[in-house]
C-alpha cells in the first residue's frame, strides 16, 4: 500500500513539476458560435459579409485577415440542398467557416506573438461539406479536403496573409463525406516557430484540394512543448499517463491525420 501510494504521489509530483516548467499560452479560442452580424444569403451560408465582419474582435483587437470569400455557413439551417446540413456528431455547433479551394484560392490569415516560445500549436476540426448555391456543388464524389497551415515570420506585426521568411508548412487531410454532412476530424499541428525575429508570427491557411471544406473549432496556443494548446488533464488520467506514453504516437497518427508539406 505504502509502495503504491508512493508510485502516485511520484507521479503527481512529476506531472505538476512538468507542467510548472513548462510554457504555454493560449493565444487564440473560437467556435465560431458567435457571429456579429450573420445573414443567410441563401443555403445556408453567409458569403457577403468577410470573417472579420462576423467574429473580428473576438477577442477585442483581434483581425483575421482572407482572400476572396471565407464564407460562413449556418450548420443547424434548412436551405441547404433543400432540407439544410446534418452534423451526427454535433461537434460543429450552429456555425463554421467554409473554403473553397478550385475557382478561386480562399486563404484566411491569423497572426500572432509567440513570445520565446519556438512553437505555435494548432488544433482546429476539419470536415468536407459542399454548398448548393453559388456556383455549388463544388465537392466531387469521394473527394477529400487537404488543408496547408504555413507559418510566416511577421516582423512588423501586421494583419496579413503572410509573406516573406516561411517558418514551418504542414498539412492535413479530413475524410470524404456526403455533399451535405460534416464529418470532423480533429487536427493539432505543432508548426515550429523558432527562427522568428521578434515573437510576431502569421498563419495561413489554404484549402489545398478537395473543392470544399469546413474549420471550425480553433484553439492556438504558443508553447514550448510541441502541440500543448493548455489543455489541463482530467484527474482520473494522471494514473493513465505512463501506459499512455507508451502508446501515444500510434494514437498521434490515427487522430491528427498530419502530413508533411509537399
Amino acid at each position: 500500500m505504502k509502495l503504491k501510494h508512493s508510485i502516485i504521489a511520484g507521479l503527481c509530483t512529476m506531472m505538476f513539476t512538468s507542467a510548472a516548467q513548462a510554457t504555454t499560452v493560449v493565444l487564440y479560442d473560437q467556435n465560431f458560435e458567435n457571429p456579429a452580424a450573420f445573414v443567410n444569403d441563401g443555403g445556408d451560408v453567409n458569403i457577403f459579409n468577410s470573417v472579420n465582419t462576423l467574429y473580428g474582435n473576438q477577442p477585442p483587437g483581434f483581425a483575421f485577415a482572407q482572400q476572396f470569400t471565407v464564407e460562413t455557413l449556418l450548420i443547424t439551417g434548412n436551405q441547404a440542398f433543400g432540407h439544410g446540413y446534418s452534423d451526427p456528431s454535433g461537434k460543429g455547433g450552429n456555425y463554421a467557416l467554409g473554403m473553397l479551394s478550385d475557382g478561386q484560392n480562399d486563404l484566411l490569415g491569423l497572426s500572432f506573438n509567440v513570445g520565446s516560445n519556438p512553437f505555435l500549436n494548432v488544433r482546429l476540426d476539419i470536415s468536407s461539406i459542399d454548398l448548393s448555391v453559388f456556383g455549388g456543388p463544388f465537392v466531387p464524389p469521394g473527394a477529400v479536403p487537404t488543408f496547408e497551415f504555413t507559418l510566416y515570420d511577421n516582423p512588423s506585426g501586421a494583419t496579413g496573409l503572410g509573406g516573406g521568411t516561411i517558418l514551418d508548412v504542414l498539412q492535413a487531410s479530413g475524410t470524404a463525406s456526403a455533399q451535405d454532412v460534416f464529418d470532423w476530424t480533429e487536427v493539432l499541428l505543432p508548426l515550429d516557430a523558432s527562427g522568428n525575429t521578434n515573437g510576431n508570427v502569421t498563419l495561413r491557411i489554404d484549402l489545398l484540394a478537395g473543392g470544399y471544406a469546413a474549420l471550425d473549432n480553433f484553439r492556438i496556443a504558443a508553447s514550448d512543448t510541441p502541440e500543448d494548446v493548455g489543455a489541463v488533464p482530467e484527474p482520473a488520467t494522471f494514473a493513465l499517463v505512463a501506459i499512455g506514453l507508451a502508446g501515444f504516437g500510434v494514437s498521434r497518427g490515427k487522430r491528427h491525420h498530419v502530413l508533411p508539406a509537399a
